[in-house]
């Protein structure tokens, strides 16, 4: 397995690691240990081998050490010291990325934030939460919750994946059809720049004045600084929620009725999107009780007093008739309405249990759903390969699941080339190549689909206005070439 992936890994570029931060290592090590505790530092190789590659685990590369910092000082003093040295730093938070954004390169410090995990203080008065990077995204809903609050942004990792990671990704997840994803979310952060210098940028208050900083760090994916905290917001928990299985003929079908809501001016909680391969799926592993014998279903939640919900549900349920229908089952219990949220929540793990996948992360508008669920069929069909299509549908936030065996050197070419296809698919319709996931490795060689080469140029020269060396997370994002 490890032979075919480093196979795989060379049709994927990373930069040549630099040879006099290879020739340092020993000393590289012994200084590092001096600016961290023991158990701070990992370089021994067998230790090193869980960070040598994130979700995204076709590519792998075996970093030069990793630094487990607990405080935002021992943050800063590494990244002084690399930066003094020129070596490269790649943030981490828990290793979901599926875009390959926490994947190192053998000349790399990696710095991970699993120990900068408390939540500092909870300010239910100013309605925000204060947190350490690398407090898990569930947590803060844990710990507000009881007080009737909770933190809106839900990727499906959200189990595991930290705020720090979200930041770095402007992850969203289901419920961010209403809520927004990360940056709606998101009011202020504590950053280490390139050179060790701390920065607050934002705060509790509503915007902060000057340059929009706050908005250059989101999705920055590690390349403008290091978040060590973060400042979000937190909303009331409504009067209730109830989601709704629609089962329909088709994918296009499905698409179709996704559209005629958003634009009946209805934006419900969340519209989650499964076709019939990823139903089979998720119903053999959940027994969330969705219909088997229709081609596509939509979770479709309301929320607000029961009227409310009613009301709203009176006038999806009108829509979706025009699109035939063919099944609606509306939550009859808390229960229920968890199992069917299960099932959703646990689609990518699921896939896994039958299959080696990639997962896509493309956005179209919403009135391209259907044709492009459709070409997508064609390309993967053309490329002898399966597809599974779960994906947030009410903001046309795409995620196809591309089947195939990653012990097949061809097969998984033709799962890189299907994705490849999509997401120019998706620019094409006049969307994008991503809408949560980052661009990491996986995406950035199709930067130039999306972007001119003055679009990229002004965008580089930003980048390189916070690290001139090109040492934060270098590989990552754009295209290796015209970077000086």
């Amino acid at each position: 397995m490890r032979e075919h992936l480093q196979t795989m890994s060379q049709s994927i570029q990373f930069l040549q690691p630099r040879a006099a931060v290879l020739s340092a290592r020993d000393r590289i090590v012994s200084d590092l240990a001096d600016l961290l505790p023991p158990d701070c530092l990992v370089h021994e190789p067998r230790e090193l081998m869980p960070f040598e590659t994130d979700a995204f685990v076709s590519y792998r590369r075996m970093p030069l050490a990793v630094a487990l910092p607990k405080t935002t000082a021992q943050v800063a003093a590494v990244l002084k010291y690399c930066h003094r040295y020129g070596i490269p730093v790649v943030p981490r938070g828990a290793g979901t990325s599926l875009s390959g954004g926490a994947i190192p390169q053998e000349d790399a410090v990696v710095i991970g934030l699993s120990k900068m995990s408390s939540i500092l203080e909870l300010d239910f008065f100013n309605r925000t939460a204060t947190v350490q990077a690398g407090v898990t995204n569930l947590s803060i809903s844990d710990a507000a919750g009881p007080q009737g609050f909770f933190y809106a942004p839900d990727p499906s990792s959200q189990l595991a994946c930290t705020i720090g990671g979200n930041i770095g990704m402007n992850s969203g997840g289901a419920h961010c059809l209403k809520y927004g994803v990360t940056t709606n979310n998101l009011l202020g952060v504590k950053m280490v720049l390139v050179d060790g210098t701390v920065l607050d940028v934002g705060g509790k208050h509503l915007d902060a004045a000057g340059y929009d900083l706050l908005g250059l760090v989101r999705g920055a994916e590690g390349q403008l600084g290091i978040v060590t905290k973060a400042t979000v917001r937190l909303i009331a928990k409504p009067e209730g929620a109830r989601p709704v299985l629609f089962g329909f003929e088709s994918s296009e079908e499905a698409g179709s009725c996704v559209a005629d809501i958003i634009g009946s001016g209805i934006i419900p909680v969340a519209i989650e999107f499964m076709d019939k391969p990823a139903i089979e799926i998720c119903e053999a592993f959940a027994k969330a009780g969705y219909p088997l014998d229709v081609g596509a279903l939509l979770i479709v939640e309301v929320e607000g007093s029961e009227d409310e919900m009613d009301a709203m549900l009176a006038d999806i349920v009108a829509i979706a008739r025009k699109h035939a229908v063919k099944t609606v089952r509306e939550c009859q219990s808390a229960m229920e309405a968890a199992a069917i949220w299960k099932g959703r929540k646990s689609a990518f793990g699921a896939t896994g249990r039958i299959a080696d996948y990639i997962c896509m992360d493309g956005t179209v508008p919403l009135s391209q759903l259907s044709y492009v669920l459709k070409k997508t069929s064609e390309i993967t069909d053309a490329l002898g390969l399966r597809v599974a299509n779960v994906f947030h549908a009410g903001d046309g936030n795409m995620h196809p699941l591309i089947l195939f065996n990653a012990n097949d050197p061809d097969d998984a070419a033709r799962a890189e080339e299907a994705g490849n296809q999509i997401l120019k698919l998706c620019v094409d319709a006049g969307g994008c190549l991503t809408g949560e996931h980052g661009v990491g490795i996986e995406k950035r060689d199709l930067m130039r689909h999306q972007y001119s080469d003055a679009d990229l140029a002004q965008q580089m020269a930003v980048r390189a206005a916070f690290d001139e060396g090109w040492i934060m997370n270098p590989s990552k994002v754009f295209p290796l070439e015209g970077r000086d």
